[in-house]
């Protein structure tokens, strides 16, 4: 179906330019904002949704050039055409390599620009339904993606199997990159619900002006630039799971609504009054504390009871470095039938490599560096030259790592001792720099500073 009354934002100095713009696409069924500089497309664009930006490249305080690059942080997905004079032309290739969809040269030549807008607005709406076919359908979760025989990895999979069938609300827990998304989609395809829709959205990647919105949907005229009712999330998960990711990154005002969901099983658009009964399992994930967050009035703590009904955690790779060897290969054939490559497995240093290191990415970053080995390595056998440089494996830590699991002694004091030493080593080696002496220890940055207050070291 197509977009009825698409919403332009036109951008350019030129009032008269401007005016004329206006008047020839209101013509033409669109509904048009304008703005007199980048700097207030920018704003414009982080407070409303549009469809299109039209947008002149020279302007006085913020150049089209450099809106192009702030739009395309807050919305990428926004279609921008370029206005350009002919002296200018050489500005405008290169927004096009930042990302801006088409240029066109004043004077504009009026078939050009209602080609060109139709043609960018068929290619938006294409990439809409493609988006929304994949987050309705999902790719069908298959057992073999969440790898791993380690006992926490083992332990996690018999809860996924028992928690699934349920209609339980669940609440994934875990640093970033250990897969909590995965774990959504296992409980999701093993459920009674698993022939519905799969919506997934992350709480962080929203403003919060438009978040509730895409939850709630809203009516026509609710604000600037709603000039059709549109359906959010909760309505396209009917009968299936909805998954928000990194809830703990909503407002306070939102979490009351979304609390009001969870109690009442209801929504209200935005600008509207009629209630919708919805029926749809909410999965909802964060790598953050949650009752830290509750002790400092970030998080509401009857959200945080409604959400927790059952609690998953993902652990860290570095606490299941067992599975590491299984995940890689299974990701290095992955990647070599992708690349059409002959790869058999990783050199016994490489695997060594991988076993040492202590990944602050997770598995997100073991992919990643599967990956690249695969595509630059010139023979059967990823080697450890093949390895991405970062992954720097810090002896003392290793050693840290293997004393912790390992060690036979009785006094806890003794372990601190070495856990002191370690660290003092590690910042010593790391010039100082606590990201990096993170990095390297396997912790993060705020379990370091709290370790280093602990030890009395800072």
């Amino acid at each position: 179906m197509k977009i009825k009354n698409p919403h332009i934002l036109v951008v350019d100095d030129d009032q008269a330019h401007r005016t004329m713009l206006k008047t020839l696409l209101s013509g033409w069924d669109y509904s048009i904002s304008e703005a007199d500089d980048g700097g207030t497309a920018i704003e414009a664009v982080r407070q409303k949704p549009f469809d299109l930006i039209l947008m002149d490249i020279r302007m006085i305080t913020v150049s089209g050039l450099e809106a192009l690059a702030e739009i395309r942080a807050v919305n990428p997905s926004i279609p921008v055409i370029i206005m350009t004079a002919y002296a200018s032309v050489e500005t405008a290739v290169e927004a096009l390599k930042k990302g801006a969809y088409d240029y066109l040269t004043k004077p504009l030549d009026f078939d050009d620009l209602r080609i060109t807008i139709a043609r960018a607005m068929d290619h938006m709406q294409l990439r809409a339904e493609n988006i929304t076919l994949k987050e309705t359908m999902g790719v069908r979760f298959d057992n073999r993606n969440l790898i791993g025989r380690s006992a926490v990895m083992t332990k996690l999979m018999e809860t996924v199997a028992v928690v699934a069938p349920t209609e339980a609300v669940v609440l994934i827990t875990g640093e970033s990159g250990t897969g909590k998304e995965m774990i959504a989609g296992a409980i999701h395809y093993n459920s009674n619900r698993k022939e519905g829709p799969f919506i997934k959205i992350n709480c962080a990647a929203i403003t919060e002006t438009l978040l509730e919105s895409e939850l709630f949907g809203h009516e026509k005229g609710a604000f600037t630039g709603a000039d059709r009712r549109k359906e959010g999330k909760f309505r396209q998960a009917q009968g299936g799971s909805i998954f928000l990711d990194e809830v703990s990154e909503m407002s306070l005002g939102m979490q009351v609504k979304l609390l009001r969901v969870l109690q009442e099983r209801e929504i209200t658009r935005v600008g509207g009054a009629e209630v919708i009964a919805v029926d749809v399992r909410i999965i909802a994930a964060t790598n953050k504390d949650l009752i830290r967050e509750i002790e400092t009035g970030r998080f509401r703590e009857d959200l945080y009871y409604r959400l927790n009904v059952v609690n998953l955690t993902v652990p860290p790779l570095r606490q299941r470095k067992e599975d590491i060897p299984l995940i890689a290969q299974h990701f290095i054939r992955l990647f070599a039938d992708k690349n059409r490559k002959i790869i058999k497995g990783f050199s016994p240093q490489a695997m060594d490599r991988l076993l040492k290191y202590h990944w602050p990415g997770n598995i997100r970053e073991l992919i990643n560096a599967v990956e690249r080995s695969v595509i630059l390595s010139p023979s059967e056998y990823v080697t450890e030259d093949d390895l991405p440089g970062t992954l720097v494996v810090d002896e003392a830590a290793t050693d840290l790592q293997t004393l912790s699991e390992n060690s036979d002694m009785d006094s806890g004091q003794s372990l601190e001792l070495v856990e002191k030493a370690t660290i003092l080593k590690t910042l010593e080696a790391s010039g100082g720099n606590k990201s990096k002496a993170a990095r390297r220890l396997g912790i993060t940055r705020r379990t370091l500073h709290q370790k280093l207050k602990k030890y009395g070291m800072m």
